[in-house]
């Protein structure tokens, strides 16, 4: 059979069907990703009240099942990716004590259960794996589990529903309060340590700091706080100041990643004039950095190292970025502003803790 003349320079009809059926699976891939990665829809509100909810038992936190991560298990937080600075949580001298995000998500009751297997293997193999573990070159790492507030739960603005909301929230700081209570008591002996959480985590990290440690004879053992995901002024320590260069200790960091040029709903009663430290230059003024400066963002496979794929520059309590990558079509990444960054944050921590380190050596001779 004889070909139409162009028929050789026009693809099948077939072909462009394939390649959009290619396209569609990808982007439902990412999108799938997105969901698991800190729970299901978050469309879902908890129908009954708070007093109506299950309240499970609190973790005992001498019991190691009651941890996500910690220096005497084996967990996902020791892995590494190839191409990084290798794993040395053995010779660590510091710790790092990390709140992980929301990764429950229920219409049936406020706070998870730290029983709950299922959900305790979707949190290790995502949030644990992809968060926490971007210390172990430089710390030791405790990660406690606890009775996190239902993703559901951040939704609703009704009077009643921000009630519930807040005994939910409370629920779940009591337990990030008694792991760290049990920490201090029977795992630091007397270690310099990093505070750290994404989202929830950054949200009870900030109540930690201020409760715990802003203006206590521990402010002297924080080697530097890294809480990106919860908005908070700069100003929201008394005594703990913002990180304003790399190698500055005994501070403070947060960020929310945005797509340059966008401003969330939320942004004049939330975001605007809260804190916000650049990833790639670790200033908090409005200098750009360009992407020589980032030194890569770990994939969803935990496997590959993307640099110089970022600029990134501070906008009135936002961090605006470049679009990242082809399947990144959200103008919020949330869920990355860790992982777009995991490779600076990475040399950063190890920059801050030698600096606190040979500080302190000098302040004892």
């Amino acid at each position: 059979m004889k070909r139409k003349p162009g028929s050789m320079l026009r693809p099948k009809k077939s072909t462009f069907m394939l390649l959009h059926q290619m396209l569609m699976m990808l982007r439902s891939c990412f999108l799938v990703f997105v969901v698991i990665l800190w729970g299901c829809s978050p469309k879902l509100l908890p129908e009954i009240s708070f007093a109506e909810s299950p309240v499970p038992p609190p973790p005992d936190y001498s019991q190691l099942s009651n941890w996500a991560a910690h220096p005497d298990k084996e967990d996902p937080a020791d892995r590494t990716p190839e191409g990084v600075t290798p794993e040395a949580q053995a010779t660590a001298a510091v710790d790092v004590f990390f709140i992980h995000p929301t990764t429950f998500n229920s219409g049936q009751q406020w706070n998870a259960d730290v029983r709950d297997a299922a959900l305790n293997a979707a949190t290790d193999n995502r949030a644990i794996l992809h968060q926490p573990s971007v210390f172990n070159a430089s710390c030791r790492v405790f990660v406690p589990r606890y009775r996190q507030m239902s993703l559901s739960g951040f939704r609703g603005q009704s009077a009643e529903r921000q009630q519930y909301k807040q005994q939910a929230l409370e629920l779940a700081y009591s337990d990030v309060q008694a792991a760290f209570a049990y920490y201090l008591e029977h795992e630091n002996h007397g270690r310099p340590f990093i505070l750290a959480g994404h989202s929830q985590g950054a949200l009870h990290g900030i109540h930690l700091l201020k409760e715990k440690v802003d203006g206590t004879e521990l402010q002297d053992r924080l080697v530097a706080a890294y809480l990106p995901g919860w908005a908070f002024k700069p100003d929201a320590f008394a005594h703990i100041p913002p990180c304003e260069s790399p190698g500055q200790t005994g501070c403070v960091m947060g960020w929310n990643t945005y797509l340059e040029n966008t401003y969330p709903d939320a942004y004049e009663t939330y975001y605007k004039g809260s804190l916000s430290t650049n990833p790639l230059n670790w200033r908090i003024d409005e200098q750009p950095a360009p992407k020589s400066l980032h030194r890569g963002m770990l994939m969803r496979n935990y496997k590959i190292i993307r640099p110089q794929k970022i600029r990134a520059q501070n906008h009135d309590g936002l961090l605006w970025i470049n679009r990242p990558h082809p399947l990144w079509w959200s103008r919020r990444y949330h869920i990355g502003d860790i992982n777009l960054f995991w490779v600076n944050i990475r040399e950063n921590v190890a920059l801050r803790v030698a600096a606190y380190l040979d500080q302190h050596k000098l302040e004892g001779e």
